[in-house]
């Protein structure tokens, strides 16, 4: 099989492979949302990676595009990744040019770049795990690894690309009977 006959699920594991990385495959129902593939596979939503494609605007008429890696249970900061990028504004890219850059269904991309016009940036925050796992570029597998491990292999710029965490206020509950 060569590069261009492979499909990115073998590009991955033969990546991880060759660089005698350890992982663990899981197969599981077909699950593109972050949230619930976490919860197919029984793990925290942090520690998910989260990989979105976003389209960057460089000037007048240029763009460039950026594979964003960030915790599961955070948002892109957009301004964060149009900085990183070296451009004014961060948009999501459209599904199909998401799709032909990545060689990923939409919610199973990868957090790898095997397109040299797909830039690689990973929030720092990854690395705080203990392990993180992602869609093996089919929406049916996923693949659990150390963070570390990953960085080494994955060579991503890291950058603080996600939004900070979000803090839900409980509103307080009245006793029975109470004011």
């Amino acid at each position: 099989m060569t590069a261009h006959t492979m499909t990115t699920y073998d590009r991955v594991l033969a990546l991880l492979d060759g660089a005698g990385c350890g992982y663990r495959e899981v197969t599981h129902r077909a699950e593109g949302r972050t949230d619930l593939a976490s919860l197919l596979r029984g793990h925290p939503l942090h520690q998910s990676a989260k990989s979105i494609v976003l389209r960057v605007a460089l000037g007048r008429k240029r763009s460039a595009y950026v594979l964003t890696v960030v915790p599961g249970d955070r948002r892109v900061d957009l301004a964060a990744a149009a900085r990183t990028a070296g451009g004014a504004r961060a948009d999501f890219a459209d599904r199909e040019t998401a799709e032909r850059l990545t060689g990923c269904v939409s919610g199973a991309i990868v957090p790898f770049s095997f397109d040299p016009r797909l830039r690689l940036v990973v929030d720092p925050e990854l690395l705080e795990q203990d392990e993180i796992w992602f869609n093996a570029a089919r929406l049916d597998r996923s693949l659990a690894m150390c963070p570390r491990t990953y960085a080494e292999v994955a060579r991503p710029l890291f950058a603080a690309v996600a939004e900070p965490p979000r803090h839900t206020t409980v509103a307080p509950v009245a006793a029975p009977g109470g004011r």
